[in-house]
């Protein structure tokens, strides 16, 4: 085994725009798992593409010990892309069936390789993954967002690269999922370097690099062991930083008093000349001593002064000081009898009601998704009522889309699948009694990311002007030039950032809010303003999540379990 994975020489990258990520980044990932961290917007993701080669640094040189698997934080994929696609199988799949049937074409032997067992292989991932194995051939439009990350992730498991890079894995991914992969970054063949701010995957890499203001920082052990050591780290710089301080005010002080002396020897020295005791010729010579005395004495204080200041500074610059999103959600005027949505399982009607907190949770592939791309699909026109409910909520909306990425653009396209009975009504089923609701999705499907995010923004909130949208921007620390970068060439928590940015600047404000996965790509410090920000949300709030401990920080009113016979269940959780 060589004795580094990935070798970074003076590694740097600057947008077309001229906005550096990285500057002169040197260091060296060792053989075995690597968890890279960092806050959002760090460049974390950019540097897994300019490792796999998507990127091209503007300086410097990469090193790789051998072939690189990549997983990006969103997956794309065509509309008739199959599991098999997903894993990367379907190829050698297809030149397996080909010389079975008698094809002696070297293509089908090419595209085998030595993967001869691939068959068996595959079938074992999708066991491992709690999928059928004639699940091959399932579109994978028809998988949940969860599901979707597990199988890509098997795939490159498949693949056997020398390297593979993980970018935010545990995405959507349910509490079992979770686990199973954890399990599979504990025992991963070759080299990984994973990004992920999932504390209980990090546990199973064996060193942790920290990517910060354009600086990458290797510490052998996983994130427990680094976070003790810069814990340790970050005390004793506030120790320096104290002593410093007090330092400057001891300097200041005996300036001070340098003065006030000074001061006072100028006083009895012009007494002196006054009284006439001393010959002319020494009277005139006293003050030019004086002023010599008084000019070194004040040039020796500054000097002092001004070293005290800089080692202030130095220690300063060693304390980590993240700024925090500044989220503040606007209030909707939301009566608390109004009703806004309501959610049918054929057994009862759940009712969402003023500023009501609902959490909805279920395993991967449930259907939580789809059931709110059908209650987004259901909202009533801007400025015209919700139909009159004359019967279940099916009577109103039955929907369900071959890719649930595209959901319809109106009521218009909602269609029943093709190959549905019209006779067995979908569950659950929803329907918003209300235009104002503001929905967050699970990929952020509503970005364009060939534009810009000062554009998308003014897009989704038209209501803004441009100083607005900057403004608003600005406090989601996103500036200068990043406001006008493709939004496909921001970090997974930026682009979150300019997908909320639409939902905090809609005019006027959404009563309800809906949010699928509102946690993924986030580091800690965004997920803690998140929270501050809906904690303060005078509306209401429909959210999906796998993320136990965010869920418990919302004082949720009620929480909703949906199983895989589309039952909603109302659950007790833990205060």
């Amino acid at each position: 085994m060589p004795a580094t994975a990935v070798v970074l020489n003076q590694l740097s990258f600057a947008w077309p725009d001229g906005a550096v990520v990285l500057t002169d980044v040197n260091g060296a990932f060792n053989p075995g798992r690597t968890g890279l961290v960092g806050v959002n917007g760090a460049g974390k993701s950019t540097l897994l593409k300019l490792i796999a080669g998507q990127l091209r640094p503007t300086g410097g040189s990469i090193v790789r010990s051998g072939s690189v698997g990549y997983l990006p934080q969103s997956l794309a994929w065509a509309s008739h892309a199959t599991v098999a696609d997903l894993l990367g199988v379907a190829r050698p799949l297809a030149a397996l069936r080909a010389i079975a049937a008698g094809s002696t074409d070297p293509a089908w032997f090419d595209s085998i390789g030595s993967d001869w067992d691939i068959e068996a292989r595959a079938a074992a991932e999708l066991d491992w993954l709690g999928l059928g194995t004639d699940d091959l051939t399932r579109p994978v439009d028809r998988l949940s967002g969860g599901q979707a990350m597990l199988v890509a992730t098997a795939g490159l498991r498949l693949r056997r690269d020398a390297i593979t890079l993980l970018d935010e894995p545990t995405n959507n991914l349910d509490r079992a999922s979770r686990a199973r992969l954890a399990e599979a970054v504990a025992r991963w063949p070759g080299n990984l370097i994973v990004v992920s701010h999932d504390l209980d995957l990090l546990e199973r890499t064996d060193q942790t690099a920290e990517l910060r203001s354009g600086r990458l920082e290797i510490h052998s052990g996983p994130y427990s062991q680094f976070r003790a050591w810069r814990e340790t780290q970050q005390e004793a710089a506030r120790r320096a930083v104290r002593q410093a301080e007090q330092r400057v005010q001891v300097e200041r002080r005996q300036r001070v008093e340098a003065e006030a002396k000074l001061a006072r020897r100028a006083r009895r020295g012009r007494a002196a000349q006054l009284s006439g005791g001393l010959p002319r010729i020494v009277l005139k010579a006293r003050p030019n001593a004086a002023q010599v005395a008084a000019g070194k004495l004040r040039a020796t204080m500054d000097d002092r002064l001004a070293e005290a200041q800089t080692a202030a500074d130095r220690a300063a610059a060693q304390l980590i000081s993240d700024e925090p999103i500044r989220l503040d959600l606007p209030d909707p005027g939301l009566a608390s009898g109004r009703r806004l949505a309501e959610l049918d399982d054929g057994r009862r009607l759940q009712i969402v009601q003023g500023p009501e907190r609902v959490g909805l949770i279920g395993p991967n592939g449930v259907g939580k998704t789809r059931l709110l791309e059908r209650l987004w699909a259901s909202r009533p026109a801007p400025g015209r009522p919700p139909p009159n409910q004359t019967g279940p909520v099916e009577a109103h909306v039955k929907a369900h889309w071959a890719n649930p990425t595209e959901p319809p653009a109106s009521m218009d396209q909602v269609q029943p699948p093709a190959s549905a009975d019209p006779t067995i009504p979908m569950r659950p089923s929803g329907l918003l009694l209300t235009d104002r609701v503001g929905y967050l999705r699970q990929r952020l499907d509503g970005l364009d990311g060939d534009r810009s995010a000062l554009d998308n923004l003014r897009r989704l909130a038209p209501g803004l002007s441009p100083v607005e949208a900057r403004a608003l921007l600005a406090r989601l620390r996103l500036r200068q030039a990043a406001v006008e970068r493709p939004v496909d060439d921001l970090s997974g928590g930026e682009r979150f950032r300019v997908a909320l940015a639409g939902l905090l600047g809609a005019r006027p404000p959404a009563w309800l809010l809906i949010l699928d996965e509102p946690t993924n790509n986030l580091d800690q410090s965004s997920v803690d303003s998140l929270v501050q920000a809906l904690s303060g949300y005078a509306g209401a709030l429909l959210v999906v999540s796998h993320d136990d401990r965010f869920l418990d920080r919302l004082s949720l009113d009620r929480v909703l379990e949906l199983d895989f016979d589309g039952g909603l269940t109302e659950v007790d959780r833990p205060q």
